[in-house]
Formats: C-alpha cells, sequence, structure tokens
C-alpha cells in the first residue's frame, strides 16, 4: 500500500520532500500534485517503473512521456531548442503548458516518440514540484494522472489513494488540483501548433 504524505502546498516540509526523493531513487511510483492536475512520477532511468505507469495509465510505446524539469536552462539539456522556440518556451515558462521537442541524446530511447524522436518537457509553477526536483537534482519522468476511459485527470489524494493506492508507492497530498491537464504545445517542427487545449491560456499562439 502506497505511503501517504500531506505536504504543504506553498511551504513544502523539507523532511517529507526528502522522503518522497529517496523512494523515487529507490524505484517507486509517486502520485504528486502539480500546477494543473495531479501527475505520475518516477526516476528518469528506471525502465520498470516506466512499464508500471504505462501498465497504470493503459497505454503503448507511442505515448508521449514528459521530463518535469525545474527550470528553462535544465529544459534545453534534454531538448533541441532554436531562438524562436526559446522565446516561446520563455514566455510560458514556468506553468502549466507541457512542449513537444525534438530530444537530445540525454533522453533515453524508451522515453522519447518512438518515430518522431520527440519527447514532452514542462516546467511547473507548484512550491511542491520545485522542492521535488530541487532535492532529486534532475527531472522526473511524468504523466498525467487520467485513467483509462477517462477524460479528465485525477485531483483529489484521497481519491487516488482509493483507487491506486495498491500500485504506488507515495501518494502526495497538496490539497486538490485542477480537473484540467496542461495545454500541450507542439515545438518540434519549427513551427507552433496546439495540440491539446488546457489550463494554460493558448490564445497569443493562435
Amino acid at each position: 500500500m502506497a505511503q501517504f504524505f500531506s505536504i504543504h502546498p506553498d511551504n513544502p516540509q523539507a523532511r517529507l520532500i526528502q522522503q518522497a526523493v529517496n523512494i523515487v531513487h529507490k524505484g517507486g511510483i509517486i502520485a504528486y500534485p502539480t500546477d494543473s492536475s495531479y501527475a505520475l512520477g518516477c526516476h528518469i532511468g528506471d525502465a520498470k517503473a516506466l512499464d508500471k505507469i504505462r501498465a497504470i495509465r493503459q497505454v503503448g510505446a507511442e505515448h508521449n512521456f514528459t521530463l518535469v524539469c525545474s527550470d528553462l536552462s535544465e529544459l534545453s539539456k534534454y531538448a533541441r531548442i532554436d531562438n524562436q522556440e526559446y522565446r516561446t518556451l520563455k514566455r510560458l515558462t514556468p506553468g502549466p503548458y507541457t512542449f513537444i521537442l525534438t530530444a537530445t541524446r540525454e533522453v533515453p530511447k524508451r522515453l522519447q516518440n518512438p518515430k518522431r524522436k520527440t519527447i514532452g518537457l514542462r516546467v511547473p509553477d507548484f512550491p511542491i514540484v520545485s522542492a521535488l526536483l530541487t532535492a532529486l537534482g534532475e527531472p522526473i519522468m511524468s504523466s498525467t494522472l487520467i485513467l483509462p476511459g477517462n477524460e479528465l485527470p485525477m485531483n483529489d489524494a484521497y481519491e487516488i489513494e482509493e483507487q491506486l493506492g495498491s500500485q504506488l508507492d507515495l501518494i502526495i497530498d497538496g490539497g486538490p488540483c485542477d480537473l484540467q491537464p496542461t495545454s500541450v504545445i507542439e515545438l518540434a517542427d519549427g513551427s507552433i501548433a496546439v495540440v491539446r487545449e488546457g489550463k494554460g491560456d493558448t490564445s497569443a499562439l493562435q
């Protein structure tokens, strides 16, 4: 059964954050709140944990996973970014957006879209996530917590515990999140395309 940490959304307790990071380092899968909805996360290098998330989500190899990064400089380590793309990223990060970009060699092939060699990248604006990333020292491999057959992501930690407690190692309760996932923006082909309308305002990109 998953451990359950109640972490303050504005002032995360350092002791609990470190315990959460230890669980990630040991191969655990966590459910955690973001500036959009709850997400599932694991260590970037853990193939078994990635397969478990795929099983929970019931998605195949073509599914775009997301690397959740601490800032724009870390994001640029994992994606090829030209000047125009950088300006767009700088304007919209941190925030509730996921960007589809061409992956660099730093991204394990199992995380990339197998045909297009792209990766989803995101810089959330949420203190719990920022604290986790600072303590972890690298991105979290992440996927929006949308269960099979549902259109909306999960947004309540107690409901997550009830439905997924036996399949997770940790649930972080940071209070209720939005029911909207991130807006997804494709930047990989030298143009800007809104793939999914979500919480992030995309009106300036249309």
